[in-house]
């Protein structure tokens, strides 16, 4: 009996969210401020006293910090989809621009999309008989 041969290409594993495995979607962060406009002062403490822990917390992610004189302070998120994520900071204390900081590392980058009228549930498969629920039944369901 023959043995098939197998190829180191056909051994390779390609990463995937899964149960045993997570892969943050973002790869980038860049905090753009102004050094002299009085709304980039959160900003400017934040990123003097907190950037270097969130870094520390987040390896997988590149922090960058750059001076934009005349402009509102921005958080600029980049993702491995393509995508990118902008969220002024102006009006945040510097609790807040950690927040705001923490909701880009959470974000996925995927753009948001509206359920379908009516549906509440989204699946691959649609339903011939549409979503069961006890409550609109003759008889309520008891457990």
């Amino acid at each position: 009996m023959a043995t098939k041969q197998i190829l180191r290409a056909q051994l390779r594993s390609y990463p995937a969210n899964g149960h045993s495995a997570y892969l943050p979607q973002v790869r980038k962060i860049v905090l753009e401020y102004c050094q002299k406009l009085p709304s980039s002062t959160n900003t400017r403490t934040f990123i003097s006293n907190d950037l270097q822990r969130v870094a520390w917390q987040n390896p997988h992610v590149e922090f960058v910090v750059k001076q934009r004189n005349g402009h509102e302070p921005i958080a600029r998120g980049f993702y491995v989809n393509g995508r990118d994520k902008v969220v002024p900071l102006q009006k945040f204390e510097v609790n807040g621009v950690e927040k705001k900081v923490q909701l880009l590392l959470d974000s996925s980058g995927a753009k948001i999309k509206q359920l379908k009228k009516g549906r509440i549930v989204e699946s691959t498969t649609e339903a011939a008989r549409g979503i069961w629920s006890g409550l609109h039944v003759d008889t309520p369901f008891k457990i």
